[in-house]
């Protein structure tokens, strides 16, 4: 099956439209309006000139939209996937995280998720494999590397306040 063809029409003043048609046969269309923001239309089965839904998404949601569509391309936490079904992502301590302050072993992740902590990232340095016994502080990035839902779990872990 070949890829499918996505035509892009330059909309002059407002930026340019990018059409496909899936193997359905349905007709798509986002608009990226030289702002950041998108329209995203969906055109009606019996007539593929005629836009039954349109949704205008800010750049922000748009973002949002493209890495839940293909996290590996735009996600700015996601660093790498693999066929595997592994992740690396990026996950940041809040300063007002229940976690500042505490040791990681406390967080559980590798107990609870199956994810792993392999680095923290603090201001300009690099922590390579930190122990159960590291002190987390607000700010700190944690590099997590396990499958989509273990480290969707250890963000929501670190997400707490």
């Amino acid at each position: 099956m070949s890829a499918p063809r996505l035509r892009a029409t330059p909309l002059p003043g407002i930026g340019v439209q990018y059409d496909l048609v899936t193997k359905e046969h349905r007709h798509l269309s986002v608009v990226a309006h030289r702002d950041g923001a998108r329209t995203v239309n969906v055109y009606r089965t019996d007539d593929p000139d005629s836009c039954a839904q349109s949704l205008r998404l800010t750049s922000a949601e748009a973002a949002s939209l493209i890495g839940a569509l293909k996290p590996s391309h735009s996600s700015a936490s996601l660093l790498y996937t693999t066929a595997l079904g592994l992740v690396a992502e990026r996950i940041e301590v809040a300063a007002t995280s229940h976690w500042n302050g505490r040791v990681l072993g406390e967080t559980r992740i590798r107990t609870d998720t199956g994810a792993s902590v392999v680095a923290v990232l603090r201001r300009a340095e690099a922590i390579p494999s930190p122990t159960p016994d590291f002190r987390l502080a607000g700010g700190d990035t944690l590099i997590v590397i396990g499958t989509r839902e273990g480290v969707d779990a250890a963000a929501a872990i670190l997400g707490r306040e």
